[in-house]
């Protein structure tokens, strides 16, 4: 699993699709409003029945999960102040979840993606602050 961080908070995290991690694993901090986490288990293994119950969360920032089903995209990560802090490069059976900052993305093949966020969504006008995309000089 590869962390992006900046002035030590976590930016980005990556799970490559070649990843693996033990038993039940969770690679997010609890303090994440969104969780990470990897089940490995054998066959025959039973998850017992259960429910979730009711409890009340503040959510300051939202966090968003990327699963990518299909094709190859390049993100953006940038800071909070916008700047640019690092590209990546993100393919099928990969995962990226986008805990802080800023992100943009360039689909470099054809892509499908499944988005993971807390809701509901609020449009663009409430939920987003757009920005101009930055580049380094080369």
């Amino acid at each position: 699993m590869e962390t992006v961080t900046h002035e030590d908070k976590i930016v980005a995290l990556v799970v490559r699709s070649g990843d693996s991690f033990p038993g039940v694993t969770f690679v997010t901090p609890p303090e994440f409003s969104q969780q990470l986490g990897f089940l490995k288990h054998t066959a025959g293994h039973v998850i017992q029945p259960h429910t979730h119950n009711k409890v009340v969360r503040e959510v300051v920032s939202t966090q968003e999960v990327l699963f990518i089903k299909k094709g190859t995209v390049k993100v953006l990560l940038y800071t909070q102040t916008r700047a640019l802090l690092r590209e990546l490069i993100v393919r099928a059976g990969d995962v990226i979840l986008l805990a802080s900052g800023g992100h943009g993305f360039e689909i470099l093949e054809d892509s499908e993606m499944i988005e993971v966020k807390q809701g509901p969504y609020l449009s663009d006008v409430l939920d987003k602050t757009k920005f101009t995309l930055s580049r380094p000089e080369k």
